[in-house]
């Protein structure tokens, strides 16, 4: 298997492949993406094990099998990919590279916000409103121009954690296995983790799993917001460190706030508060304590921060893995 310095090196080399040419579309058309794939097995699972005539007990139970089976079969998949790397290193690691390219998103998510803050320019509201409803499930009918800009920003800072920082922390960790298990929990959580009659019984493991394996990657995003925070123009790290400290706690969620707390501290921003999903309302609370009306400007100011961010973090391990490799 991938020992730690082999592990630094090839998400270095990922990080930098991914943030510059992103996943393909050719390539997502031709063959889908593993998120895809895993997706469709949840998707066959949620219907043969879900029905509205079992009990919730079963429900929840057949929940726990689904978990349990994606987490074996990611894993094994893994391990696999690891062991033909290493069988045939050194043009083995190439084969590693390219598996965790597809599953960190740096700059697939850098350029699904962008593309909203040029939509808001270009197309004024109708669209932002089409833009951000390719990266957010908030119903983007009831949301003005600011609203559009918050839940850009509020986008980039969750899925940095989710969808970046995760990704790679669980690498580090437990090489391919350990990202592709992560991948596999955070795809479940998101089709089947929510709180409603269909799902609260089948996805309560799912989502619990998902909010236990992202504490460690939703602090150190919010700590790397804030350290980029002290270094890009405009841009406060006191106020990141302060709003992350006083409001990433009342977020809805135990590991959003985090990030997004930091991000609204640093720009000066008010980001979460009241929103609607699906025609429901949801009370949630303000992160941070600055103005309400975001704009497409403040959207690329957060996207400079995430840059930089992550830039810094990808510096860090490289110098790491040069550390260890001498």
């Amino acid at each position: 298997m991938l020992d730690f310095a082999d592990r630094s090196l090839v998400l270095v080399v990922a990080a930098c492949l991914e943030a510059a040419v992103a996943y393909p579309d050719p390539l997502f058309r031709a063959i889908g993406h593993p998120v895809t794939w895993l997706g469709a097995v949840i998707a066959t699972l949620d219907r043969r094990l879900n029905r509205p005539d079992i009990a919730d007990a079963r429900r929840r139970a057949a929940g726990v099998a689904t978990v349990v089976l994606l987490l074996g079969l990611a894993i094994a998949a893994g391990l696999v990919i690891e062991a033909i790397a290493v069988a045939t290193a050194p043009l083995g690691a190439v084969l590693a590279v390219l598996a965790a390219t597809s599953l960190i998103a740096t700059g697939s998510l850098d350029r699904h916000v962008a593309a909203v803050a040029r939509a808001l320019d270009q197309d004024g509201l109708a669209g932002g409103r089409r833009a951000v409803a390719r990266i957010v499930g908030r119903d983007p009918a009831t949301l003005d121009a600011a609203s559009v800009a918050r839940a850009a920003i509020e986008s980039l800072a969750e899925n940095a954690s989710d969808g970046v920082t995760a990704p790679a922390f669980w690498f580090l960790v437990g090489g391919l296995p350990g990202m592709l298990a992560y991948k596999a929990v955070n795809t479940a959580d998101s089709m089947i983790g929510h709180k409603t009659p269909r799902h609260r019984a089948f996805g309560f493991a799912a989502a619990r799993l998902d909010d236990l394996v992202n504490l460690p990657a939703s602090r150190l995003t919010g700590l790397m917001l804030v350290a980029a925070a002290a270094v890009v123009p405009g841009a406060s790290a006191a106020g990141a460190w302060r709003a992350m400290r006083r409001d990433a706690r009342r977020h809805t969620s135990p590991n959003a706030g985090w990030p997004e707390a930091a991000m609204a501290g640093a720009l000066g921003l008010r980001l979460a508060g009241p929103r609607i999903y699906g025609g429901i309302g949801v009370d949630a609370a303000w992160m941070g304590d600055g103005r309400a009306e975001a704009t497409a400007d403040d959207i690329v100011r957060a996207l400079r921060l995430y840059r930089v961010a992550y830039t810094g973090a990808v510096a860090l391990v490289a110098a790491a893995a040069l550390l260890l490799v001498v």
